[in-house]
């Protein structure tokens, strides 16, 4: 079953165009990854899949569901949930309580140690959130969108800050997220994204330059000659 949809998603600001005329689709219980340069509209694409920003022109569809028009925590409420690039959390609460807090903005009651737990955070529960290690405060992050029960999870650039042995962590950590949720992963760490991803779209210049299984991207000239110098 296709779970999300984006029918010829563009958007321009002013003169620039982000994203340009793209069109996929992400099937239910899926790893998606998303590769790309800087500037490859990968975020801008995020955005409009999340409801943060707005599409110039076309179409979000979430379980046939033309969403397009829906604000940002109403795409919440059905289950989509994106991690922000930027950590997006409070630095003078406990972990426990941005934990806590997130969840109920769905109207749920949470168990945050259950969530702190999953990332390896549970010994933090009581830190405030501000004094962690920037890689500590992704993975927070993390915790606060699984207490939202996502269908669908955005993770944008995950992996940023994190140690080698926090990174292994983190794999083991999304492939237990997929038993339950679709994901899709941003991700600039191109062997984390061929780790998990059972299929991966490579965008430039705003628009998808190919999509393929790990190998086949893998493989792809592209590719090779921005991620792995050949």
């Amino acid at each position: 079953m296709i779970l999300l949809e984006g029918q010829g998603l563009t958007r321009k600001f002013g003169g620039i165009v982000a994203v340009n005329d793209v069109s996929f689709a992400v099937s239910q219980g899926e790893v998606r990854g998303l590769i790309g340069p800087n500037g490859a509209g990968k975020t801008t694409l995020v955005g409009m899949i999340s409801g943060r920003t707005v599409p110039s022109h076309g179409r979000v569809m979430f379980k046939g569901r033309d969403i397009t028009a829906l604000k940002s925590w109403a795409r919440v409420g059905l289950g989509i949930v994106y991690t922000f690039q930027v950590t997006s959390i409070y630095r003078n609460l406990t972990t426990y309580e941005n934990v806590a807090l997130a969840a109920q903005r769905r109207g749920r009651p949470a168990n945050a140690m259950a969530a702190l737990a999953r990332v390896g955070l549970a010994q933090d529960a009581k830190r405030l959130a501000g004094v962690l290690p920037y890689g500590h405060q992704r993975l927070l992050e993390v915790a606060m969108a699984l207490a939202l029960e996502p269908e669908l999870l955005i993770l944008d650039e995950p992996t940023q800050g994190l140690a080698p042995a926090e990174i292994t962590a983190f794999c083991d950590l999304v492939r237990g997220v997929a038993q339950t949720a679709t994901v899709l992963l941003i991700e600039h760490n191109l062997k984390v994204v061929l780790e998990l991803a059972q299929k991966i779209t490579v965008m430039d210049q705003g628009r998808i330059l190919t999509e393929g299984t790990p190998t086949e991207i893998e493989q792809h000239p592209a590719v090779q000659r921005a991620y792995l110098g050949q």
